[in-house]
């Protein structure tokens, strides 16, 4: 890959050498982690002119890029994928240090993870970094995008950056630390109109990633003291939800003993301007993940963060509560829950979203399976066989699923379950059966119209 281009400084950039699509086409940007944010954020930048290199180390998805193919689905993504890899404005490699080497722009989106004992786990953003360090030239800029803990940027990335290149960040290359604020569905729109946070190194680097994040950021820029403040940000949004999740979680269960519904009692609290309570449910996806970004970096400075730990004690406990859920619907229906025969509907993370990373439903089936029940999976945005290479004991029909079983299950609140003939369902399964909602599709009334004893999270006027 040789772009055959001259290097320009990105950190030279003034007001107006962005403007139009011809001036940015001059500029290189590289966008290491072709992952769900990544390859919407490339597309971004190859839509507003820049020359765009995708770096993946996953040799699957180079080979699906290079063919002008998206290898997820999303919104938008598989028109500009096929529209830029033709005229040649993105093109794929995974030589990091290659692409580095040729760019102007740098923007790090690699993932991070926690291990099984909930510690952050930065090896994706040291490699990449490291790589990106061996090939990064003078006057180059880093844009670092990934969701970590207050304090990372201007350590390990600095640092790994600075060791392999031989550059001083601040002075030979700029530094920014700008989170992503995108929900898979809609991520290309949001990368468009959320205003963009950035913290800087210095003043240089600000500015130029300012002219750089603007021609696709049209929601404007939010300029905070430094990198840790930028990346305090995104995981205060995130922490904010998880608690706020929490909140409706810990109602939920108290609904339901005192026989409230707690859907009706929300959306009258909520007609109190003060008042935005959420729905309870499974908490999935990289929400469960980030809070411990921040728990490790609290315990690293002697801080205690109370409530976003009780947070996730009470997001993590909704699972068990799933469960016993189910145990309540089939003891009603006096049938025990060893042997007892479940349909498990979705194991997407989210409604609507083809993205099973960092779902539940792994979890719940092994919870299932470990007391004794038999688990069959489906979900209608996946194949029988992706179901199959994930896993599941998944069927090749909503038919042959929910046959036979005593309860179904619905993990996930896809538009779709919505419209599920509930008395048709009703006759493939056993004499007595049960459905339980964790994802607020089904109406209880219909549910019990047709036959089946209802049961939802918060929903305590349907527990007799």
């Amino acid at each position: 890959m040789d772009t055959g281009s001259p290097q320009l400084l990105a950190m030279k950039l003034e007001a107006g050498d962005l403007d139009t699509q011809e001036k940015r086409a001059k500029y290189t940007v590289c966008v290491v982690g072709c992952g769900r944010i990544g390859l919407p954020t490339a597309c971004a930048f190859a839509e507003a002119g820049f020359r765009v290199v995708g770096v993946d180390a996953n040799a699957q998805v180079v080979s699906l890029l290079r063919k002008g193919k998206a290898p997820f689905v999303e919104n938008g993504l598989s028109v500009l994928i096929k529209k830029h890899a033709r005229s040649g404005r993105f093109t794929a490699t995974a030589d990091t240090r290659k692409a580095a080497s040729e760019s102007d722009v740098l923007v790090v989106v690699v993932p991070t993870v926690t291990d099984e004992k909930n510690k952050p786990d930065y090896s994706h953003v040291e490699k990449a970094c490291k790589d990106i360090g061996l090939g990064l030239r003078s006057g180059s800029l880093v844009i670092f995008t990934s969701t970590v803990g207050p304090g990372i940027t201007e350590t390990l990335v600095k640092e790994t950056l600075e060791n392999g290149s031989g550059l001083k960040a601040g002075v030979d290359f700029g530094l920014v630390n700008s989170p992503t604020r995108a929900s898979p569905g809609q991520i290309l729109r949001d990368i468009a109109s959320y205003p963009r946070v950035v913290g800087a190194i210095n003043e240089p680097s600000f500015n130029a990633a300012s002219l750089v994040l603007s021609t696709v950021a049209k929601g404007g820029i939010v300029k905070v003291r430094d990198l840790r403040t930028s990346e305090a940000v995104k995981l205060f949004e995130n922490v904010y939800r998880d608690v706020s999740i929490a909140l409706a979680n810990d109602f939920a269960p108290f609904c339901e003993k005192i026989k409230v519904d707690y859907l009706e009692a929300q959306a009258a609290a909520n007609t109190q301007p003060y008042s935005h309570l959420l729905r309870p449910g499974i908490v999935a996806g990289h929400i469960p993940k980030d809070p411990y970004l921040l728990l490790e970096e609290a315990e690293n400075v002697g801080a205690k963060l109370s409530m976003t730990a009780l947070a996730r004690k009470i997001n993590d406990e909704i699972l068990d509560h799933t469960v016993q859920l189910v145990r309540d619907a089939l003891r009603r229906n006096q049938k025990p829950f060893r042997r007892a025969k479940v349909a498990l509907l979705g194991v997407s993370y989210r409604a609507n979203t083809k993205e099973a990373r960092g779902s539940a439903a792994p979890q719940l089936v092994k919870m299932f399976m470990s007391k004794g029940a038999v688990v069959r999976v489906f979900d209608p945005l996946y194949s029988y066989t992706e179901l199959k290479d994930m896993g599941y004991p998944a069927e090749r029909t909503l038919k042959k699923t929910v046959e036979g079983t005593d309860c179904i299950l619905i993990v996930v609140g896809h538009t779709r379950f919505k419209r599920l003939n509930l008395k048709k369902l009703r006759l493939m399964m056993t004499k007595t059966a049960a459905i339980v909602d964790m994802g607020h599709v089904i109406m209880p009334e219909k549910a019990e119209k047709a036959g089946f004893i209802f049961r939802g999270i918060g929903r305590g006027v349907w527990s007799k």
